[in-house]
């Protein structure tokens, strides 16, 4: 009976320590399946993440699309109005450039007449008459001597 006794402690044993093993083995597979499933749902979140992101960057695109088109439009309008600006300003200067030699002309014919106002007192009044009307005192013989140059928008076009 002692080595039935024997026998069965020793089975008893190889019992434990194989359901030891066993309850082991599972709780390793237990935890690996519990770390295979973290894992997962960790990729999951990073992939959500990640996913996040892209669609903000791409949120950002189109915004910093949408402001350079606006920029663009802004630009353009600008510079067409800086262009009829300088158009304009070109006209004006033609303008000015003309009425300053306008001014000029008249300023000659009246320091001519004044210059000439002694000359008609003398004798010969009627002599001088004769060859002004010939020269500067005619206001017929201005209009050849003073001709316009007239600007114009279409002087200019770009």
């Amino acid at each position: 009976m002692a080595s039935s006794s024997g026998d069965s402690s020793g089975f008893t044993q190889l019992q434990n320590s194989g359901s030891e093993e066993n309850t082991q083995m599972m709780l390793v597979d237990q935890r690996k399946r519990k770390r295979m499933q973290s894992n997962r749902e960790s990729a999951r979140r990073s992939r959500m993440k990640k996913q996040k992101h892209l669609d903000d960057l791409m949120a950002q695109v189109t915004q910093l699309r949408k402001d350079n088109n606006q920029i663009l439009t802004t630009i353009n309008v600008t510079t067409q109005h800086y262009l009829n600006v300088e158009a304009e300003n070109s006209i004006l200067r033609a303008q000015m450039m003309e009425l300053n030699h306008r001014l000029d002309s008249l300023n000659e014919i009246l320091n001519y007449i004044n210059t000439s106002n002694g000359i008609f007192e003398n004798d010969h009044h009627e002599d001088l008459q004769t060859s002004a009307d010939h020269s500067f005192m005619n206001p017929l013989n201005l209009l050849y001597l003073n001709q316009p140059i007239m600007a114009s928008p279409d002087l200019f076009q770009y």
